[in-house]
């Protein structure tokens, strides 16, 4: 594991550590999610990078 995925799972332990009750459960969704999809909340967390840093391009829309 390099330095910079053990500095991202830090900080996503310290997310669920320091969590509300709401945001707990909000966090079990998503991870149960993930789970279904074959998936743990760390390799998504570690991956979501890649995702952020993707262009959505948006569908243009003519005004009348």
């Amino acid at each position: 594991m390099t330095p910079v995925e053990r500095k991202k799972l830090q900080k996503l332990d310290d997310l669920i550590l320091n969590a509300s009750s709401e945001e707990l459960k909000k966090i079990q969704e998503i991870d149960h999610q993930n789970q279904m999809e074959g998936l743990s909340l760390y390799d998504v967390y570690l991956d979501s990078s890649s995702l952020i840093n993707q262009s959505v391009k948006k569908p243009s829309r003519k005004l009348k």
